[in-house]
């Protein structure tokens, strides 16, 4: 397909051509790819399933909930195969359904976005502060994690506002660094410990350190503790909407971006996976790993020297840079296509492009949001672990706000059945089968991701302190009410979801 053609398309769909369409399909499934990112979340949340299941957590629970995801990816696929826009599933779900459809599924898809990046920025400045205490002479304090959190975060916005170009390539870049970075810690991992774990260590030892029932064979373990471990998977394979936002900058967007779509799930599951299963057998030294909460880093500094040690623990820090970057690239574009229809507070300071076509200010919006919803990561109690809760509470946010998003614009599409107009890309008489396992999944995971996380979070625990809180319920209902208030009393009565910013198909 034409440039042509792809402006053309849009037009159909009611847009004017306004950023610059120069992605090619790889740069679309590398920016997904980067956002996924296994060097990023297989690193930062390794802990949560080491701590909520241990071993099979993630030997078994990583290729499980990995196929589910890819149920989700394929039905999403379908969809920006007909509806390539930069709004993505808010623009599908105010399509296929009601103004109101488009209304939650936008500002989910929002929240979600915003958490991400926040998400992955602090673990990226997490794992910095790591590799520069191994350095140099740097203390890695919680507020020197945090100041590195804003330092990158800054960065991000930058390289998005000023190297629009770049960016595309940088994306490149990010894939390949991401292959070759997990095959070399991969290989570190195989070759330089003196001895692995067993088989049977791997894939069928449990672990209970979440505080929650009493070991690993009751009924909480299995139904609490172990479903709590599966965030790992589900927020490493996430953000892979992103071949949606950035589709109005890609070429063949019709085709390219629903393959980027469900690839860049596919093949990040097959490489998170090996590289999951190294982190396993590396990990001899349990009682260590145990003793610094599960922390992945605790399996590097354990099993070896101290060189290949903070080589690891570069590689992950700059894979989860380029993911970061990649994520306020994602966010900013659904900020600007959800304020170029009128629906965000300062829309048409947030819907403006620059002469080089760029929503500098949704940049800089979003990547302030995400700085103000991390700011509890700075207080963490007596003895914490390197990964303060508030990074749990912001990624489950994330999880939550993402996911919930794509159950809409799924079961909208199940409900038109028939009606619905394929894109090149389809599913066939496959939609619906896989549509109702999606929409399960999704239900069923944001359910469990608002749950505590430990024990001292639960109100009424003698132990009960607020830094160990889970907040990703009170923000997310919180802005979940604020939206339904702001839909009843105001928006329903001006919000008609997509905005024509064209009159006329563009002629020959």
């Amino acid at each position: 397909m034409t440039t042509e053609e792809d402006s053309r398309r849009l037009a159909e769909l009611g847009y004017k051509q306004e950023l610059a369409r120069t992605w090619s399909g790889f740069s679309n499934f590398a920016i997904s790819f980067s956002i996924i990112s296994i060097l990023a979340g297989c690193f930062t949340t390794f802990g949560q399933a080491w701590n909520n299941g241990g071993p099979i957590a993630i030997s078994w629970g990583w290729p499980l909930i990995s196929l589910f995801i890819l149920i989700i990816g394929l039905c999403m696929s379908e969809l920006v195969s007909a509806y390539p826009t930069a709004g993505g599933i808010y623009w599908w779900a105010a399509t296929m359904g009601k103004p109101i459809h488009g209304w939650f599924t936008g500002w989910l898809n929002l929240i979600g976005l915003v958490a991400v990046t926040a998400s992955v920025d602090y673990g990226c400045a997490t794992f910095l502060n790591i590799t520069l205490s191994r350095l140099f002479d740097w203390e890695g304090t919680l507020t020197q994690a945090f100041l590195l959190f804003v330092i990158i975060l800054v960065l991000h916005a930058l390289i998005n506002i000023y190297s629009h170009k770049l960016i595309s390539l940088l994306q490149n870049i990010s894939v390949w660094w991401h292959v070759v970075g997990a095959a070399a810690v991969i290989g570190i991992l195989i070759f330089a410990p003196t001895k692995h774990q067993t088989l049977g260590f791997v894939f069928t030892d449990t672990i209970n350190n979440s505080g929650f029932g009493h070991g690993t064979s009751g009924v909480t373990f299995w139904l609490y503790v172990l479903p709590l471990g599966f965030l790992l998977t589900q927020y490493t394979i996430t953000g892979f909407d992103a071949c949606a936002h950035v589709s109005e900058e890609t070429q063949g967007a019709a085709t390219s971006a629903a393959r980027g779509l469900w690839q860049s799930i596919f093949y990040s599951a097959i490489g998170g996976w090996l590289l999951l299963l190294a982190f396993l057998f590396a990990a001899t030294n349990v009682d260590e790993i145990n003793k610094e909460g599960g922390f992945v880093g605790a399996i590097f500094t354990t099993a070896l020297s101290s060189p290949l040690a903070t080589t690891i623990f570069a590689i992950s820090t700059i894979g989860q840079f380029f993911c970061g970057m990649s994520c306020v690239t994602s966010m900013s574009r659904m900020t600007y296509a959800f304020s170029r229809d009128g629906a965000v507070p300062g829309w048409r300071l947030w819907s403006k492009v620059d002469k080089n076509r760029t929503p500098v200010n949704a940049i800089l919006a979003g990547s302030t949001v995400a700085a103000l919803i991390t700011l509890p990561a700075l207080y963490a109690p007596p003895g914490a672990t390197p990964t303060p809760i508030a990074f749990y509470a912001v990624v489950s946010i994330a999880v939550i706000g993402l996911y919930l998003a794509f159950l809409i614009p799924i079961w909208l599409r199940m409900r038109m059945g028939d009606s619905f107009r394929p894109g090149p890309w389809t599913l066939g008489k496959k939609y619906r089968v896989m549509g109702w396992i999606a929409c399960v999944e999704i239900v069923i995971i944001s359910i469990y991701f608002i749950m505590p996380l430990s024990p001292k979070g639960v109100p009424g625990n003698k132990d009960f302190t607020w830094t160990a809180v889970n907040y990703a319920p009170l923000a997310v209902g919180a802005v979940l009410i604020a939206i339904a208030l702001w839909w009843t009393l105001s928006a329903r009565h001006w919000f008609t979801g997509p905005r024509r910013t064209v009159d006329e198909l563009p002629v020959d």
